[in-house]
């Protein structure tokens, strides 16, 4: 009786482990293309992808007029997604990529940092992507070492010569892709960016335009050979796959041209992902290009450190949170802190710090100043008296954590 019992166990245990599929992530930026462009022209392939999981309207650019304002130009909008922080954090202002704050962590490191013996990878048209903005191999990312990597071809002009239609960077585009295409059908790596430039270019050169409208039509259709060499993979092995598809900034009204600036089309940018689970923060919240980091972070069971989570700028988009839309108000020495609560159970704990020693590597040291249940919406902290020119303000729910700055003038 026992030694059948023991048996029966085993096999419910092994059946189990069969069961659980490996979790793999990808995601794509697809350079450029504002919200109301992508959903005026045909994506077929977006749209197969949009039906397992689901569209939905986003934006860069952090808080407009707020101290997170953040410029809608491309490494800008790249660096929010890969730490979930605006460029008051993340400190990548413009291509060049001068100075950034690896204190903020991208995706790949909090993965790789977890998961040493899981290969990660990046298929991309901009070789700065792994070289400056994951920062591969520097000290100051912990060494970090991704397990395969595409980039560069935009240096070879012998087997790509530029020319003045820009039509080399749709050849780059198009080898990045078939690249990424098939190393995915065939190694599976667990997690992987792939990013991709044509779209911008036309932007640029044409404005809203045929020749822009035929540079998303063409990114549909590599959109649809990654989608499905995913679906080759969850057919064929025991993986489960998400894929998160985005851009990372839209363009001026006027022209089409233009970026960089807070106008409502330059901030207006979108989602595509096959995420199951979404939740209504993805549905009716206007996300930002920072919440896809945690999201992916979730699924692929990435556990973020506390004293980051507590700087992370995203929430996830799928799953239970609890709280959105944080804002913080210093009047006659009191803060006001205020949110949008999702979820009726469990308390909201206030806490504040007057430093930013995290900024430097360092810890900051938050005092807890409030409890309150969350359905509640707000708390005030009274200072008595203290003054300071800076305060960092989190909230952590049981579902989530929201932060918050003020600073002084």
């Amino acid at each position: 009786m026992k030694k059948g019992f023991l048996m029966a166990v085993c096999f419910l245990s092994i059946t189990a482990a069969q069961a659980q599929k490996t979790k793999k992530a990808v995601f794509v930026i697809v350079d450029g293309i504002a919200a109301d462009v992508i959903e005026h022209q045909p994506t077929p392939n977006l749209d197969k992808i949009a039906k397992v999981g689901g569209y939905t309207r986003a934006h860069v650019g952090g808080e407009k007029g707020g101290y997170s304002q953040t410029p809608t130009i491309s490494a800008v909008g790249y660096n929010s997604l890969l730490t979930g922080t605006w460029v008051n954090k993340h400190n990548v202002w413009d291509n060049d990529i001068a100075d950034p704050n690896y204190s903020y962590w991208t995706i790949f490191r909090f993965f790789k940092s977890q998961y040493p013996q899981k290969k990660a990878a990046i298929f991309s048209s901009w070789l700065d992507n792994r070289t400056k903005l994951v920062g591969e191999g520097l000290a100051a990312t912990g060494n970090l070492q991704l397990d395969y990597h595409f980039d560069g071809l935009e240096l070879d002009t012998v087997k790509f010569p530029h020319d003045k239609k820009r039509a080399f960077m749709h050849q780059i585009d198009e080898a990045v892709v078939n690249e990424a295409a098939r190393y995915i059908h065939d190694e599976a790596p667990d997690l992987s960016w792939v990013y991709l430039e044509y779209t911008d270019d036309m932007g640029h050169m044409h404005g809203d335009s045929p020749d822009y409208f035929k540079a998303i039509s063409y990114m549909d259709n590599q959109m649809g050979r990654l989608w499905k060499a995913i679906q080759y993979r969850e057919k064929r092995f025991n993986e489960e796959w998400v894929i998160y598809i985005t851009t990372d900034h839209g363009r001026d009204a006027s022209t089409g041209k233009h970026h960089g600036g807070q106008s409502d089309r330059e901030r207006s940018t979108w989602i595509v992902t096959s995420a199951k689970n979404l939740n209504n923060y993805f549905k009716t919240g206007l996300p930002g290009i920072v919440d896809i980091m945690p999201s992916i972070a979730n699924f692929l069971d990435v556990q973020i450190p506390r004293e980051h989570l507590m700087e992370v700028d995203g929430i996830p988009l799928t799953g239970t949170i609890d709280a959105t839309n944080a804002d913080a108000k210093l009047e006659d020495g009191k803060i006001k802190v205020t949110w949008k609560s999702t979820g009726q159970k469990g308390d909201a704990k206030i806490w504040l710090a007057t430093t930013n020693k995290f900024k430097a590597g360092g810890q900051d040291e938050y005092v807890l100043k409030a409890t309150v249940p969350v359905s509640k919406g707000e708390a005030v902290v009274d200072l008595n008296g203290e003054t300071s020119n800076f305060y960092k303000i989190v909230i952590e729910t049981p579902g989530n954590f929201l932060n918050r700055w003020i600073v002084v003038k």
